[in-house]
């Protein structure tokens, strides 16, 4: 955790940086076939006369294209001795029923879910498995960690449309320190390097006893 965040705060226990949401770039061929879809159903749907469907049609549409185009900011999530902060909300642990993980488009996803009638679930991006490692062990302590949560019908529709749609290019976001890429520069195999060539050896023909 930042040493920032701690003097400021001293309640905060830990904090981390991720996408607001999971982010996956699509190629402009996907774009227009999916564009190209959507004109096709609309046909369909103009030649049998329910023009009111083609409202949420091209809703979907757009709702696609601007999650495609546009990558998301990234957010600052907290943990501190009450609860989860994340984008201006406060999850209190009392008001937490259980918590667990998923994956979407290449992405860890840590789900927070409160208690009934109303069930609400809050997606955060895990950025990576030693900051899943560490959020586990905090909230474990707090909250009920279900390893093989009971999904919900929302949960499930997400996941069967994740699974449709295609993954050319996963755009992560990167969150390693500079000094650690340098550190795995440095200690990688200098063989390797393009500009490691060996020295060629010369052999010395033995001279000839006259």
């Amino acid at each position: 955790m930042p040493e920032e965040a701690q003097k400021e705060n001293p309640q905060v226990i830990f904090t981390w940086e991720a996408p607001l949401r999971p982010y996956v770039k699509r190629s402009s061929e996907v774009i227009r076939f999916y564009i190209a879809l959507a004109i096709l159903i609309t046909l369909i749907v103009f030649f049998f006369g329910d023009y009111i469907l083609l409202i949420p049609i091209w809703g979907l549409m757009f709702i696609f294209y601007v999650f495609t185009v546009t990558p998301p900011h990234a957010v600052t999530h907290k943990i501190t001795k009450f609860g989860v902060e994340t984008s201006g909300h406060t999850f209190r642990f009392e008001d937490l029923a259980y918590f667990y993980f998923s994956h979407r488009f290449g992405f860890v996803i840590l789900t927070l879910v409160t208690h009934a009638p109303f069930y609400y679930h809050a997606y955060l991006v895990v950025p990576d498995q030693e900051t899943k490692r560490r959020i586990t062990t905090l909230l474990a302590e707090h909250v009920v960690y279900e390893e093989s949560p009971k999904k919900t019908f929302t949960d499930r529709l997400i996941d069967s449309f994740t699974k449709l749609v295609p993954h050319e290019q996963t755009q992560e976001a990167s969150f390693q320190k500079p000094e650690l890429q340098s550190h795995e520069l440095q200690t990688s195999d200098p063989t390797q390097s393009p500009l490691h060539q060996p020295t060629p050896e010369t052999h010395q023909a033995p001279s000839q006893e006259q």
